[in-house]
């Protein structure tokens, strides 16, 4: 299943349109900031899926039966792009576990390029709701690869996957690929991925606007 958040009208929308705009990019900290924004949303929205249970709570005047999330997901992000992104979602799900994965894309002397997994920091995820973020879902294989890397510490019941802006053959490749229970929450699909995988119109590189060009 997925849902594509910036099909309704909402402020989420200005949001992305910042993120797109290559004069406001200019300011890291907006970009950032506006990442962040795009990750509470998604987290507010993921939130509308999970399990909940009744629980009493005494006020100042009396008791009050409130809903409350029945246990806490697993936030998984890909560095270095996913870290504002991961934020927002965190500063939602206060009390989630967290899981830090890092890939790349390795550029061969051809142009082309493999997308290589050597980092990850992740808690048992057995019988857990895994949330895996990532801004920009291209090609879907570093998700994929990604994903395969977190199942070494264990088995979610539930996978949410979480993007700012996705391709359509990036959301394709991951329905194909990935477990049938996986939900995917994207703000926006773009139809075009060229050949080098960059999404069009995309935004650019979110983790060099984010934190500065690499060599």
């Amino acid at each position: 299943m997925i849902h594509e958040l910036g099909k309704a009208n909402s402020i989420l929308n200005q949001f992305i349109a910042e993120l797109r705009d290559e004069e406001i990019q200019k300011d890291s900290m907006r970009f950032r900031r506006n990442l962040e924004r795009a990750g509470e949303i998604c987290a507010y929205e993921i939130s509308k899926k999970l399990d909940w249970i009744k629980k009493e709570v005494t006020t100042p005047l009396g008791i009050a039966e409130m809903s409350v999330l029945k246990e806490q997901p697993v936030i998984a992000t890909i560095l270095r792009a996913g870290l504002p992104f991961h934020q927002g979602m965190h500063n939602y799900f206060d009390k989630a576990e967290n899981a830090f994965i890092s890939a790349y894309r390795k550029h061969h002397p051809d142009g082309s390029f493999e997308v290589q997994v050597e980092y990850m920091a992740c808690p048992d995820l057995n019988g857990k709701t895994l949330i895996l973020c990532d801004p920009m879902l291209a090609s879907g294989h570093s998700i994929e690869l990604v994903f395969k890397a977190l199942k070494r510490n264990g088995v979610p019941k539930n996978i949410h996957i979480a993007s700012l802006l996705a391709s359509a053959d990036g959301v394709e490749y991951v329905k194909k690929h990935l477990p049938n229970n996986v939900t995917m929450w994207v703000c926006a699909i773009d139809e075009e991925l060229t050949s080098q995988a960059y999404i069009v119109p995309g935004l650019g590189d979110a983790g060099d606007l984010a934190f500065g060009n690499k060599l």
